[in-house]
């Protein structure tokens, strides 16, 4: 009886979808991921394989990938990308498709932001030099009968995560069903990088 729950912990505990691109071929983009746009590709740097976009042209680009949910859902990520100068780039991580919730690093505003459908719905003051990895963590969880809570966390790799949101939202109305995305905008010119994406159920 004890070894049948601690398999179905172990079942209960596994990702609905990760990947950290260590069997992907250099140079593609996996096949389970739908690229809205941009020239993503897998690249290799000191043994580590990671999924890249390039530092041109400067605009919005990203892909979808994963189980479609409405809420019970958190994506997390790491991510890594340089300035030049003054400019800097913007990524983050989204649910519940093209139209949800976009948690995003903005290093040119100082602000980590939290976008519904591309308008920001809350913000944080952030500083990011760059040249270095960051983390992401994205939620969107019922909370209440007519209540979701949206909250994110973004933090150093290597850092110990906060225990509390870095940032959070209400939403009164239910959120739209729809994917997992990942996004970047590429504004200092250099490189975006991507890995060890992992989609994990927190509810039911």
């Amino acid at each position: 009886m004890a070894l049948g729950l601690l398999a179905f912990s172990v079942r209960a505990a596994e990702p609905l979808y990760q990947n950290n691109f260590e069997q992907a071929t250099i140079g593609d983009v996996p096949n389970d991921f739908l690229v809205l746009d941009g020239d993503f590709a897998v690249k290799a740097d000191s043994g580590n394989k990671f999924l890249e976009l390039p530092g041109a042209p400067l605009d919005a680009f990203g892909f979808m990938f994963g189980p479609a949910a409405q809420h019970g859902n958190e994506i997390s990520a790491r991510m890594f990308g340089t300035k030049k100068g003054r400019r800097f780039p913007v990524f983050g991580v989204a649910l519940n498709g093209v139209n949800g919730y976009r948690l995003q690093v903005a290093p040119a505003k100082r602000a980590i932001e939290l976008l519904k459908a591309g308008v920001i719905v809350a913000k944080v003051p952030f500083r990011w030099g760059g040249g270095g990895w960051l983390r992401f963590t994205l939620r969107v969880e019922q909370t209440d009968k007519a209540e979701w809570t949206v909250s994110g966390k973004v933090w150093p790799d290597g850092k110990k995560a906060p225990t509390k949101p870095t940032l959070t939202h209400k939403e009164t109305k239910e959120p739209r069903n729809g994917k997992p995305s990942i996004w970047g905008s590429p504004y200092s010119g250099t490189p975006i990088r991507y890995d060890d994406i992992v989609v994990k159920q927190i509810a039911k």
